[in-house]
Order: structure tokens, then C-alpha cells, then sequence
């Protein structure tokens, strides 16, 4: 059994485990390959964080050991962390893996010892720095908590470590990720904004994103992680999750803020840098969601216009506490779920037609589809799809914005 392919789910946190199996295995002796069928052993790395998401990965799992019965097979992440008992039933000669022990894939498979850090890339400009395991919430409706645990924070000097390897390797681009950012450090005495400071200080020519941040853990340290912004390593982008602009719903969700804390943030975020990238997510339908509830959600999304929505339909998880609540009709969901997805779209497509016209100084970090596409990042994390014969992977350029799409910009490349 010399081959391996690997297939991910969910967060960019998944991903990182991902390359973290894919290095181990390769300096086990494992081949990885990226065609199913050409592989001795397949892992999927799964995610439970969404019912669909999770009934995907069910119908996944079924038709491989339908249709490669003979090939072993590994399970990963936090379906064998939230949902051992489901998964076993669907695969019961599955392997097993939690998302904790990502570098025991080798052991699990072969027997094999070596345990290394070196990563197989997805994407050979991105690094993806995992700071935290866990968080300190207890949304009502979450599943991942369950899976995941308690807050875990990885030693600053280890990220640092972490973070220059992936310069080394050539990495342009440093996702700093965990299941919650802004809880980083309150269990070892520091906090989110103190590792950025000290993150923005290593050598090297790369810009960092940070994920997605819980702003009940933001509030207390707001005033210095928007001075540690200003820092021109930063991406001007913030994920913020409000969930609904309800207070009633933000209760019933058990989410520890109000609607009026993320206006806050934002617009103090926004004071500093005007330009930045607001991505944020929203669930229609939670249990006792009334009509009114629904209509401030879309009120605050009206006033706060964040470039990014995640809009999801609420679906009850296992073991949660919002599992127990008197559901909402489905029809409903769907057709606020409908709404709300048409008001984002529409109001991202105008904060992107904004930019047209703007100059901006964009990170090349993916190719596109086309012949001679390349895909990069302006300061604020905007998606900027560019055209060039010659091969700009990696590089910075200068770029004129010609055209806004809803989910990405098109620039012109002035540097020659």
C-alpha cells in the first residue's frame, strides 16, 4: 500500500490538516495522489458543522465503499470526534482519525514513525497556521463544540516557527486560522492581537489573513488589534460571525452579545481602514425566529453592507440544544434563507462596483481557470481575476480595477 489520496471538507483548519497528513505520509514512503482511482487507501477528512455538509460526506463514504471495496479506507476530522457512532454504522471497516492526531495518518495506515510537520501543499503560495484547537462558546445550535472542545492555544513561538517555515518554502500568503480567533491566548495568558504583533514582525516579503474571530472576544482587545491592523502585512479583512441582528434570537442562540456589539466593532474597524473587507454569516430559521426577528437581520445587513455573507438555513444538529427547540416550518427557512441571499448578493455586487476605476497593490496567489488567468488578492482581500501571458505567481503587482463582478473584481496589470 504505497498510495494515498486525500479528500477535504470544510475549514481552512481542515485544509491544514490535510497538507499535515499529506507530509507525513510522504516521508512514511506514500505516494499522494489526486485521482481516486489510482490510489491505495483514501482519506476523508470530513466536517459536521453543517447538515448537508454532513449527509454529502454520508453519500460520499457510501459510494466509495460501493464502488472501491477493496481499498482501505480512512476517516478524518470531526466526524470520528462528534459522530464516531454514525460514520461507524455507514463504514464499519473504516479507519479512524481524530482531527487532533493529524500526524499519526502513517502509524494508522503502515505502522510507520516519523511524525514530521513538512507539509504537502494545496496551494504552494498559501501557508495555513493553525494558532488554536477548540473554543470557549457555547452556541446552542453548534456541533463542531462537541467535536472539538475546549480552547487550546498553541505557544506563540511555535506559530512564529510555523510561519517561517512556510516563508521558507516559499509562501507569500499566511492564513492565521482556528476553529475561533478571537478567543486566542485566554488560556495561556495572551491574546489575538499580541501573537499578530509579534507574527507582523518576521522577516520576509507576505501578508497575512486572519480567520474568522467571535466578536465577544474582540470587544475587550478591539482598540489593539485595530492598531496592529495598520500594519501593511495586514489584509484589511475581518470575518466577523453576527448570526442574526436579533437580540431574542443572539439569546436563544447562547452567543454572549448583541447586535449592537458587532455594529460597534465594525464601524470601528471601518473608522481605521475604510476600504476593508466585512465577511460575515447569518442562519435564517433558528427555533422562535418570528417574522420581526427576521426583518432586523435584514435591517442591520442594510446598514453594516458587508462584502461577504455567508447565509445559512438552520438545520438542527445532533446533542445541541437547539435541536430541542420547536422547529420553523421548512418552507419558511427556505423562503428566508431566499431573501436574505438575494439582499446580500446585490448589496456585495455595489461595495465591488465601488472599486472600479481604484489602483491597488494585488498578491497573485492562484491561477485561474483560462489560459493566461491568474487570481490575486488586493489589500482588503478582494479577489482580483488578471490576465498575463507571462507566469506572475507569487508576485505583487500594480493593478487597475476594470469591472466588478458579485463575488470578484477584474483588473488590468500596470507593472510591465
Amino acid at each position: 500500500m504505497k498510495s494515498v489520496y486525500i479528500e477535504t471538507y470544510g475549514c481552512s483548519a481542515n485544509q491544514s490538516h490535510s497538507e499535515i497528513m499529506a507530509g507525513v505520509l510522504k516521508d512514511n514512503g506514500f505516494s499522494i495522489v489526486k485521482k481516486i482511482e489510482n490510489s491505495d487507501a483514501i482519506v476523508i477528512n470530513t466536517c459536521i458543522v453543517k447538515t448537508p455538509t454532513e449527509n454529502r460526506i454520508r453519500d460520499r463514504i457510501r459510494s466509495i465503499r460501493k464502488k472501491y471495496p477493496g481499498k482501505k479506507l480512512v476517516i478524518a476530522g470531526c466526524a470520528t470526534d462528534g459522530e464516531y457512532r454514525i460514520f461507524r454504522k455507514i463504514a464499519p471497516d473504516a479507519l479512524f482519525l481524530s482531527s487532533h492526531r493529524s500526524g499519526d495518518i502513517a502509524k494508522l495506515l503502515s505502522g510507520g514513525k516519523k511524525q514530521t510537520e513538512r507539509r504537502i501543499r494545496g496551494n504552494p503560495i498559501v501557508g495555513i497556521t493553525e494558532i488554536s484547537s477548540g473554543c470557549l462558546g457555547d452556541c446552542s445550535y453548534c456541533v463542531v463544540k462537541l467535536a472539538r472542545g475546549d480552547l487550546i492555544s498553541i505557544r506563540p513561538k511555535e506559530i512564529a516557527k510555523d510561519v517561517e517555515n512556510s516563508l521558507r518554502e516559499g509562501c507569500r500568503e499566511i492564513w492565521v486560522t482556528s476553529q475561533d480567533c478571537g478567543c486566542y491566548g485566554k488560556d495561556i495568558g495572551t491574546n489575538l492581537a499580541e501573537l499578530i504583533k509579534e507574527l507582523v514582525e518576521i522577516k520576509g516579503d507576505f501578508r497575512i489573513r486572519v480567520g474568522m474571530m467571535n466578536l465577544v472576544h474582540i470587544k475587550p482587545i478591539m482598540k489593539e488589534l485595530v492598531e496592529v491592523y495598520e500594519n501593511p502585512r495586514m489584509y484589511k479583512f475581518i470575518h466577523i460571525p453576527v448570526q442574526s441582528g436579533s437580540d431574542n434570537v443572539l439569546r436563544r442562540m447562547n452567543r454572549g452579545y448583541r447586535a449592537k456589539d458587532f455594529e460597534t466593532i465594525v464601524n470601528a474597524f471601518r473608522k481605521a481602514f475604510p476600504s476593508i473587507t466585512l465577511s460575515t454569516d447569518i442562519i435564517t430559521g433558528f427555533p422562535g425566529e418570528t417574522e420581526g426577528d427576521f426583518e432586523q437581520t435584514l435591517s442591520l445587513i442594510k446598514r453594516m453592507k458587508p462584502d461577504i455573507v455567508n447565509v445559512s438555513k438552520f438545520s438542527p444538529r445532533p446533542r445541541t440544544e437547539a435541536k430541542r427547540m420547536k422547529q420553523l416550518d421548512n418552507r419558511i427557512i427556505k423562503e428566508r434563507s431566499k431573501k436574505a441571499a438575494e439582499l446580500v448578493s446585490k448589496i456585495a455586487h455595489e461595495r465591488n462596483k465601488e472599486l472600479v476605476k481604484g489602483e491597488f497593490s494585488v498578491l497573485v496567489n492562484e491561477k485561474g481557470k483560462k489560459k493566461n488567468q491568474f487570481m490575486g488578492r488586493n489589500e482588503c482581500y478582494k479577489p482580483v481575476v488578471l490576465t498575463s501571458r507571462k507566469n506572475v505567481m507569487g508576485r505583487t503587482l500594480k493593478v487597475r480595477i476594470t469591472s466588478a463582478g458579485k463575488t470578484y473584481l477584474v483588473g488590468e496589470i500596470l507593472d510591465r
